[in-house]
This record gives C-alpha cells, sequence and structure tokens, in this order.
C-alpha cells in the first residue's frame, strides 16, 4: 500500500482491536496482515474471500472492524454490509476501495458502514483509520460528507418526517449529535460534556428514535443536512 494524503492520529488509550479482513484477493489480504500484525494492539481474527464468508465470519467471531472490499464473488462489500449490519448495527465495517468516487461506498454508508478506504492509502492512514472506526469514530470527512448529502439528496435516504424534527431534540440531544457530527467517539463526547458514556449512548438511542435514523453515520449527515454541524467543523 502506498502513502495517500496525512492524516490526524487519534488518541488509542489502550485494548486490543480486533480485525476481520474481507477481499477476494489473496495478496491484498496478505499484505494487510503483514501491515496489521506488526502493531501490538490489532489482532487479525480472520480472513473471508468472498461474501457469504464475510457474513458468516463477521456474525460469528464479532471483530471490532470489518474491512470490507467492494468488489466480491458471491455477495458484494455492499450486499454483504447490509446483512451484516442488519443482524448487529453495532459492528463497525468500513468499505475498501480503488476509487474515490465509488458509487458502491454511498450504498454502504446508507446501510450503516463507518466510511471507506482507498486500496492505494498508506499504512499510517489504514491503521489509524481502524484505530478511529474500533472507538466509535466515523471516517467521514469533508469531501465525502458533501458527496453522500448529495446522494442522499438525490434518494431521499435521510428522513424528512414532519413529526419528527430537531425541534424534538432537547439542547443537550441537540449538542450531542453536533459532536457526533464532527467525529467524536462515546467517550470524547462524554468528556466534553462531563457525562458518563452510558449516557451518551441512552442520549444516542433516543435522538435515533426521535430522527427515525439508523445509525451514526446517518445521524451525522443529518446533523449536516440540517445545520446543527458544518462541514468545516468536520476538518478541524
Amino acid at each position: 500500500m502506498t502513502s495517500h494524503g496525512s492524516t490526524t492520529k487519534v488518541r488509542y488509550d489502550g485494548g486490543m482491536t480486533r480485525v476481520l479482513i474481507c477481499d477476494d484477493h489473496a495478496m491484498f489480504r496478505q499484505g494487510l496482515r503483514s501491515i496489521l500484525e506488526t502493531e501490538p494492539d490489532i489482532r487479525v481474527i480472520g480472513e473471508a474471500a468472498n461474501g457469504r464468508e464475510a457474513v458468516r465470519h463477521a456474525l460469528e467471531t464479532k471483530p471490532d472492524v470489518v474491512l470490507m472490499d467492494i468488489q466480491m464473488p458471491e455477495l458484494d462489500g455492499v450486499a454483504a454490509s447490509k446483512e451484516i449490519l442488519a443482524e448487529d448495527p453495532e459492528l463497525n465495517v468500513v468499505i475498501l476501495t480503488m476509487y474515490r468516487q465509488d458509487r458502491y461506498v454511498f450504498e454502504a454508508i446508507k446501510v450503516g458502514a463507518r466510511g471507506y478506504l482507498l486500496k492505494d492509502a498508506g499504512s499510517d492512514e489504514l491503521l489509524d483509520a481502524i484505530r478511529r472506526v474500533s472507538q466509535g469514530e466515523t471516517l467521514l470527512n469533508a469531501e465525502l460528507a458533501a458527496s453522500i448529502l448529495e446522494e442522499f439528496r438525490k434518494a431521499e435516504a435521510l428522513p424528512s418526517h414532519p413529526e419528527h424534527r430537531l425541534r424534538d431534540l432537547t439542547e443537550r440531544e441537540e449538542e450531542i449529535l453536533r459532536h457526533l457530527a464532527l467525529g467524536e467517539t462515546n467517550q470524547e463526547i462524554a468528556e466534553a460534556l462531563d457525562v458518563s458514556e452510558k449516557t451518551v449512548r441512552n442520549r444516542l438511542s433516543e435522538i435515533f428514535a426521535k430522527l427515525r435514523l439508523n445509525n451514526r453515520t446517518q445521524a451525522a449527515l443529518y446533523a449536516l443536512r440540517e445545520g446543527i454541524a458544518s462541514l468545516q467543523d468536520s476538518e478541524t
């Protein structure tokens, strides 16, 4: 994997991150494994060569991060992600793609994937992304957010229920939603607001229910669309 851009490294507080690699090219899987296995805090718990295997392994092993290739036999990465997240919405799926504007990435985000990584990303970017996602962050930069928001507008994929609007949120819930849209983890939101992580989790569940959202990615995009957070904020 070649170097691709710069990244701000996430603070990591310890613990082992368990990763499942899903890609139909054996040499690419081996390359990813060789990078990940040099890190003391990351462990590869399995590999899948097609979408069906990816679904089975993900639901059986419950990894912290699933690296999911878009193009795979039997079941493509979007369909596999949809099945996995329908069964367990808490699993963290990151899409692997060759192209920044891959239309399948949009579909995967819609079903709950945390974001995407280009296959030519550098090892530092890969490792940083895995650590971020394992802590609950969404890989949602300004460029990706703008593109996905436009796709969601076209497909009307984000809810606009008159009886479920931002006015239904409390001031604290709106504040939590803003922090989420800026890519913060539950722990970081809790620290910023001086509450427990459990409180943040409970409030997020209430927010999702009020706005009829299914996952953190949809919530982040909803907050951007409604002006609670801005694309400029998400870059800082």
